[in-house]
């Protein structure tokens, strides 16, 4: 049955408002597993979630695959007997339909790029052990409303992940890197980055204890930049938990930094939020002054400030809730090579264990992989190691910004040294 029918259906079952979101996707998958292929997979899915509301009130019913409408809709009537009233934040009548356009996608490039990437790696260190997972992706989804909302766009992405474990005697490593993009799979770069890391790790070094600074590589900084996008979050402004709740137009940190979303950059391009509401290029923080939020309709509403479009759902059967379509921050200059060589004593940090801050900022997390510097020389691995701190005073005390943003999942971030956090050994 069609988008419009069921809500036709929802609508005639005593629903004043009704709503659905829809999403299909195709996958086709390949995993290498101990320096051998492992798996090929293609698979498919397609899910729809209606959302009504009948005196006041809403109820939500999802279906995969196949379904009973009629079934869906009586489902979501009954849920709305057990919720309270609240108001219908629904987008009005709006036509968006974007037909795809992305690259054919072979299963023979994944095959070969993942049989390369091995390669490379064992060629120059015979006794490591590589993981690969390679995919690409098209996911479709549309939004219509009983209010003549009809939106619809269909994205794609490659992505790729490698990881490379060596063990010696007691001695476990595990290196991890990857990317997601747009455009065929380039998998140069992160095979590159590995390589490096690996020769670092030849040697082991001992960490010393007390402040220091930290140069954090693209892969360990969004450790401190997803905290920065729960901060920015109106869902946290509304509550007042965030810290920055009531400090825009203020500075909030180092005026080295300026951060913005654009969701018309790759990895995740993204037209309208799951509300319909069109998204757009967001500068929340200008060389270090607080700007802007983001927000869904409902928080947007209760701030008395516009929706920025960015109303997303965590999945098919959530309400939409205010997430970020993309973060980027503006680089400097320097590659990582020159931003160590800047550094007397300090630790380079790759990778981390731990839970992650919450919203008061505060940290201490397992370096799992980091090299101890001096002057401006990787002397060799760091174990046993932590670091602590608060993210919102480090992001006031940056001594650098590297000029060698790479996409981390949807981060698009350089290295960063950031002075003085608390090693402990």
């Amino acid at each position: 049955m069609s988008s419009e029918k069921l809500i036709q259906l929802a609508l005639e079952a005593g629903a004043t408002d009704a709503e659905v979101y829809q999403v299909e996707s195709i996958s086709h998958p390949v995993a290498f597993q101990s320096n051998r292929l492992k798996q090929v997979e293609s698979s498919q899915s397609e899910g729809i979630a209606l959302r009504l509301w009948r005196q006041g009130s809403p109820g939500v019913a999802v279906a995969y695959g196949e379904f009973d409408p009629t079934q869906l809709v009586e489902k979501a009537i009954a849920l709305s007997h057990l919720t309270p009233p609240e108001e219908v934040e629904l987008t009005s009548g709006r036509i968006e339909h974007y037909p795809f356009s992305g690259p054919e996608f072979a299963i023979k490039t994944l095959l070969e790029e993942g049989k390369k990437s091995i390669e490379l790696i064992t060629q120059a260190y015979p006794d490591v052990i590589c993981n690969a997972n390679l995919e690409w992706e098209k996911e479709k989804s549309r939004l219509i409303n009983s209010r003549g909302l009809d939106c619809e766009y269909s994205d794609y992405s490659f992505s790729y992940m490698l990881g490379v474990e060596w063990v010696r005697s007691d001695d476990f490593l595990g290196i991890y890197d990857g990317e997601s993009t747009h455009h065929q799979i380039d998998t140069t770069p992160v095979i590159k980055n590995i390589l490096q890391r690996l020769q670092w790790a030849e040697n082991n070094s001992s960490s010393p204890v007390g402040k220091f600074p930290i140069l954090f590589t693209p892969n360990a900084a969004t450790l401190l930049w997803e905290t920065v996008a729960t901060a920015l979050n109106t869902k946290y402004i509304v509550e007042d938990s965030s810290p920055w709740s009531a400090r825009l137009q203020e500075s909030v940190m180092s005026e080295k930094l300026t951060l913005w979303q654009d969701p018309t950059r790759e990895p995740h391009w993204c037209p309208f939020d799951d509300e319909g509401v069109p998204t757009r290029k967001i500068e929340f923080i200008t060389k270090g002054v607080l700007q802007e939020f983001y927000s869904d309709l409902k928080r947007a509403k209760k701030l008395q400030i516009p929706s920025s479009g960015n109303g997303f759902r965590a999945s098919l059967g959530s309400y939409p809730s205010p997430d970020l379509v993309n973060l980027l921050i503006a680089p400097h200059q320097g590659n990582l090579s020159e931003l160590i060589a800047s550094l007397d004593r300090a630790i380079l940090v790759e990778q981390v264990l731990g839970q992650e801050p919450d919203i008061s900022g505060d940290f201490s997390v397992n370096i799992d992989l980091g090299f101890y510097i001096e002057k401006g020389e990787i002397k060799g691995r760091i174990k046993d190691t932590m670091i602590a701190g608060n993210v919102y005073t480090a992001l006031k005390e940056v001594i650098a910004l590297g000029g060698d943003n790479r996409w981390i999942g949807s981060c698009y971030t350089p290295s960063l040294v950031l002075d003085s956090l608390s090693v402990i050994g």
